[in-house]
């Protein structure tokens, strides 16, 4: 088998969690009072007000895959339930709404990663697209600033790393990864 042709099954996979999330992201309306309840009881005050700065998609997937850890890991803790929550509030700083979310996605698809460090430094609009980009970091900062666990901001951090390099331990990992790609 071709090398292009073994690494499909991945791409597929990832282009059909993308087009899900999409989607998602148009569907309208908040989460339901319940689930925000929901949510907001495993959360600190500090991590519920980045909860709430959130849109209403972002909302939604966060207790989607919630509720997946929840069913994987009965006994999960507050932070890796926090984890499972806030690992994209990181989007926030960008402001971005769905469709640009859509065009920043394709943007990084062929842009390498480096390229968003130094796009961050730059005006209106690189430096928002590099803030997307970096949202996995942007967000780890804003969880340790908020007080949230240093197990929940290391995964908002290490969400899309490579597991090898993911700070949290293996197991709790895989789950929240699988949880949040289902």
């Amino acid at each position: 088998m071709s090398e292009a042709a073994a690494g499909l099954p991945g791409q597929l996979t990832s282009v059909f969690h993308l087009v899900r999330r999409f989607f998602g992201a148009v569907k309208p309306g908040a989460p339901s009072n319940g689930d925000e309840a929901w949510a907001r009881s495993w959360l600190g005050p500090g991590e519920v007000e980045l909860y709430e700065s959130m849109n209403n998609p972002d909302r939604r997937h966060a207790i989607e895959v919630a509720r997946l850890v929840e069913a994987e890991l009965s006994d999960a803790s507050d932070a890796v339930m926090a984890a499972a929550l806030l690992h994209d509030v990181g989007k926030v700083v960008c402001g971005y709404r769905t469709p640009a979310r859509v065009v920043a996605t394709l943007v990084w698809a062929v842009v390498p990663d480096e390229r968003a460090t130094q796009w961050m430094d730059r005006g209106a609009p690189f430096a928002r697209l590099g803030q997307y980009r970096r949202h996995p970091q942007l967000g780890e900062h804003l969880l340790a600033d908020a007080g949230a666990d240093p197990l929940t901001s290391a995964w908002a951090g290490d969400h899309h790393r490579d597991r090898a390099a993911w700070r949290v331990d293996v197991e709790i990992g895989d789950v929240l990864k699988r949880c949040d790609d289902d």
